[in-house]
């Protein structure tokens, strides 16, 4: 009788060992999003921002060229 109610007792700590940790990753997971909603990646910079990308807009055919570069970069 000790030993299951023992197993019963060290099964119950377990559960609720497990539900107390996934709802602590839960309400993190929650306050993460929070933080970060409200983040605007695109916005324009501020201070001495400089370009160091040009975009460059073709259309003159050379769907093979930006193919290549693309499996090339791996983007």
């Amino acid at each position: 009788m000790k030993s299951s109610a023992n197993l019963i007792f060290h099964t119950a700590k377990v559960f609720i060992l497990f539900v107390s940790f996934t709802v602590l990753f839960y309400f993190g997971m929650i306050w993460l999003n929070q933080e970060y909603e409200d983040y605007h990646r695109y916005d324009e910079p501020k201070g001495s921002a400089i370009k160091v990308s040009n975009a460059v807009h073709s259309s003159d055919g050379k769907w093979f060229d930006r193919l290549l570069l693309f499996y090339k970069n791996g983007e």
